[in-house]
């Protein structure tokens, strides 16, 4: 059993629920590791709580999570030649999975909301951030949230692969995804709780896969 899924099974004894979506979290993973090994980055986007989640896992991603992930040796070399502050680099700093939230960029979000629509910022930074292989990770426990649902959209014209992570109704997100994860749970409280058990799970997998000790 890989190290993925014996984490898989860790999440699924500690959380029985979630063993409904099962092999959505599994299919979930495999498309951010694919895109991860082909050197493609993840977008998130979501409101409320749903946008606290995504700078929650941005933050996962971006430095050591559960492991530390020291600089490759040719990169601390070649910081630690630069003296004193080079070596604090070489020592300090880690490697990252580029995750990029966009719930932040109060510039932008207010002046396109102004100008705009606001409706529309998470579908703007998805059309300015977004590449062919990247990944949006789309967060809406009702699934009805319609910037979430607009930057679905983009994301699907852009070529990107989407995931989207709901509660049991899922709204209209859902059928913009190529993964849905929908945990059990009908209140907004609820599906949020179950939300960080998920996406704890897939920045374990991807640490395990990508940094292994």
């Amino acid at each position: 059993m890989s190290a993925s899924d014996e984490l898989l099974t860790k999440l699924l004894e500690a959380h029985p629920r979630l063993a409904a979506c099962r092999d959505e979290i599994a299919a979930a993973r495999d498309h951010l590791v694919k895109a991860y090994e082909q050197g493609h980055k993840l977008l998130l986007c979501g409101n409320g709580g749903s946008a606290a989640d995504c700078e929650h896992i941005a933050g996962e991603l971006l430095k050591g999570f559960e492991r530390r992930r020291p600089l490759r040796a040719e990169t601390k070399e070649r910081l630690a030649s630069q003296g004193a502050e080079g070596r604090v680099l070489a020592e300090g700093l880690q490697q990252a999975l580029p995750a990029l939230s966009l719930v932040g960029h109060i510039s932008l979000a207010t002046a396109f909301a102004n100008d705009v629509d606001a409706r529309l910022v998470f579908a703007q930074l998805v059309t300015a951030w977004g590449s062919p292989g990247d990944v949006l990770l789309a967060i809406s426990t009702s699934g009805e949230a319609r910037n979430v649902i607009l930057a679905a959209r983009a994301a699907r014209a852009l070529g990107l692969v989407t995931i989207g992570l709901t509660g049991r109704d899922g709204g209209g997100l859902g059928p913009l995804c190529d993964v849905w994860v929908r945990v059990p749970a009908a209140s907004t409280a609820e599906a949020q709780e179950l939300h960080v058990p998920v996406y704890h799970y897939l920045c374990r997998a991807l640490e395990a896969r990508f940094f292994p000790e």
